[in-house]
């Protein structure tokens, strides 16, 4: 699930501990790996927009065991559905970047209670931690809240900022009028779309 909202500013790590339990009152399904059927709480909160469950399914049967010890940048993570998936399919690392300080505290909570701790999370403006000094990343889930215009501008600074391996791959959904640009050594691998939401996976090529 991701959240349909303002672009972010805040930079600081987030930490469960920092302001206690968060409420939640909806559930989360993982749907393949070591986590499988594994439900986590998630927040009713304004504009979280779900992944489609079809989507998410198709996502990773295109990922297969692609995600297996990689580096994974969960961007817009929102509910974290992406990287925790990834998390239980075999990634090394996932680093969930959110924004909102609740949303952010509860995929804490969330990480605590698979025990995964090869999963960290940040409480920052997307665009703004791509400013900061990067670290490479295999796999990178890009969901930006619809209708802002962020989706070329995080594709843009990943690119620039040295954040992805030479032959990283990128997931970006966008709303479906959208086709995003991005840049031009990153291939169109796959393509599929639902409800109002179009999702594309890219391979990157090294320049």
């Amino acid at each position: 699930m991701k959240r349909q909202r303002s672009s972010r500013s805040s930079t600081s790590r987030s930490s469960t501990a920092q302001r206690g339990q968060v409420k939640a009152s909806g559930k989360l399904r993982i749907i393949g790996g070591d986590f499988r059927r594994r439900q986590l709480p998630v927040l009713d909160h304004p504009g979280l927009r779900p992944t489609p469950d079809r989507v998410r399914e198709t996502l990773f049967n295109w990922l297969g065991q692609h995600l297996f010890g990689k580096q994974v940048l969960d961007l817009f993570a929102g509910t974290g559905a992406l990287g925790f998936e990834s998390l239980s399919r075999g990634a090394s690392s996932v680093t969930f970047v959110e924004r909102d300080a609740q949303v952010a505290a509860l995929i804490s909570q969330n990480i605590i209670t698979l025990g995964a701790s090869n999963g960290r999370v940040i409480s920052a403006d997307a665009l703004t931690f791509l400013g900061q000094s990067s670290h490479l990343a295999d796999l990178v889930f890009l969901d930006p809240p619809f209708h802002q215009g962020l989706a070329a501008p995080c594709c843009s600074a990943l690119e620039a900022g040295s954040w992805l391996a030479d032959d990283a791959m990128i997931y970006v959904e966008t709303e479906k009028s959208l086709s995003p640009e991005v840049p031009a050594n990153w291939q169109l691998y796959r393509e599929t779309h639902a409800g109002e939401s179009a999702a594309r996976l890219y391979l990157r090529k090294p320049v």
